[in-house]
């Protein structure tokens, strides 16, 4: 071979392995990339997914039972859970108690999941509300007030319409009065039924703090046109207070109509990071 066409197969070498260098370079960087992202958007696979789970979590504004302030502590019990749909109950934005710190959007960044945010006060000269965490493409929200029929804290219900295995569904977040009289509570039920019937699509759940437990006069409003998702087998379904719970106050219910079938209901092992402990439900 002469000098110069070895000089040109050196060369036409050395791009080949360049190129080679590079590809496999590029490749290592998706990778590792892939591998290192802390939230991998299942978007998409969520919303195929024929199956449900869904998260109710008073979170206490992220103070535990230890009495710290842990919004990692919290959103670690979230990713946990794996939800499709995550309702939260006494949620700081920009409150003076827990250094002004935007809750909702902390914990979004935490989880890698949507948010949606509605205040029911105003609070140390920041907000105070319910949330809803989700990887499910939302199509609208709003938030209803809650009837009130003494002074006091007013309390909402998020409404959030997502996209759940090709078809739309929609979410109730909520958080009921904890007085001892059933007034208020059984006024929200009402309320509640209400906007349940005015909806032309029944693939209904709700989600959160009720205050009131199995048996009451507000639980038989309630399931006069939703069912609970507990069952025996599931055990006590205690969720308060978060050391020793002895009663159950915390739910997920679903519409009769909706065709979910409950696979499991159980409450989370976790004693510390709330005064509640979490209640996930998983639906086919």
């Amino acid at each position: 071979m002469r000098p110069g066409k070895a000089r040109l197969a050196r060369t036409a070498w050395s791009c080949d392995d360049l190129l080679m260098r590079t590809l496999i370079s590029l490749l290592v960087w998706l990778l590792l990339t892939a591998c290192n992202s802390p939230h991998p958007d299942r978007s998409g696979e969520l919303e195929a997914s024929s199956g449900l789970r869904v998260l109710t979590y008073n979170i206490h504004h992220g103070a535990g039972t230890d009495g710290v302030i842990d919004l990692e502590r919290i959103a670690a019990v979230i990713r946990a859970a794996d939800a499709d749909l995550v309702a939260l109950q006494e949620v700081d934005r920009g409150v003076e108690r827990t250094g002004r710190v935007d809750q909702p959007t902390e914990l979004a960044a935490l989880t890698g999941m949507r948010v949606i945010f509605e205040k029911n006060i105003t609070y140390q000269g920041g907000d105070y509300g319910n949330a809803v965490l989700t990887r499910l493409p939302v199509l609208k929200h709003t938030n209803h007030y809650l009837p009130q029929t003494r002074p006091g804290e007013q309390r909402g219900m998020l409404e959030v319409h997502v996209i759940k295995a090709g078809r739309p569904m929609v979410f109730f977040a909520t958080h009921f009065d904890y007085h001892a009289d059933d007034t208020e509570r059984l006024a929200s039920a009402d309320m509640l039924r209400g906007l349940v019937e005015g909806l032309a699509n029944k693939q209904v759940v709700v989600a959160g703090d009720l205050n009131t437990t199995p048996g009451s006069a507000v639980m038989g409003k309630l399931e006069s046109f939703l069912q609970d998702s507990h069952r025996p087998e599931d055990g006590s379904g205690y969720t308060y207070p978060a050391g020793e719970p002895d009663r159950r106050i915390d739910y997920v219910l679903s519409h009769p109509e909706s065709g979910y079938k409950v696979v499991s209901c159980r409450v989370m092992d976790e004693a510390v990071a709330s005064d509640h402990r979490p209640l996930l439900v998983e639906f086919e």
